[in-house]
């Protein structure tokens, strides 16, 4: 089975918070966020797999801090997680004020993505080799975060 860094998989995605993405108060609207963190994770899920991948669950995704008009978003993606045919993708969302330079951490989420044969059916991914203490602590972490998925399932 092929095995692949973390590393080969990360994105680091910028986009400005234009007027047609915020609300009356002046703040992004948080569907637009979340559009961002999908493709941003759907880009990294991808990568890993090299396989269309379609988003199975988004896991619950809390705004810490409001993102402005006119400011930048970074958004970082990477695997943290590679099963038989899924993978858990963590993304982490920080908004920067351009004139003063303060960036603030605003929302994380955990997104599981399935990887697609060309018959639309579930199809083999690589593994995933954590190599810093940090990748390792993630990989372990979303370990314990599908067990807790797999028990929530509905059984048929």
């Amino acid at each position: 089975m092929e095995v692949r860094s973390v590393s080969e998989s990360e994105v680091i995605m910028t986009e400005l918070v234009l007027p047609t993405h915020t609300n009356a108060l002046g703040t992004i609207f948080g569907g637009v966020v979340m559009s961002w963190i999908d493709i941003a994770a759907a880009i990294a899920a991808q990568r890993h797999s090299r396989k269309v991948v379609v988003t199975a669950s988004i896991d619950a995704l809390n705004f810490i801090a409001p993102i402005f008009q006119g400011w930048v978003v970074n958004l970082k993606a990477s695997v943290n997680y590679a099963g038989k045919t899924s993978m858990e993708v963590g993304v982490r969302v920080d908004a920067e004020n351009p004139i003063t330079g303060e960036r603030v951490h605003t929302a994380s989420a955990y997104l599981t993505f399935v990887a697609l044969d060309s018959h639309g059916k579930p199809a083999l991914i690589p593994q995933l080799k954590p190599a810093t203490p940090d990748e390792k602590r993630r990989f372990q972490a979303a370990q314990t975060r599908r067990a807790q998925r797999l028990q929530k399932r509905p059984t048929a």
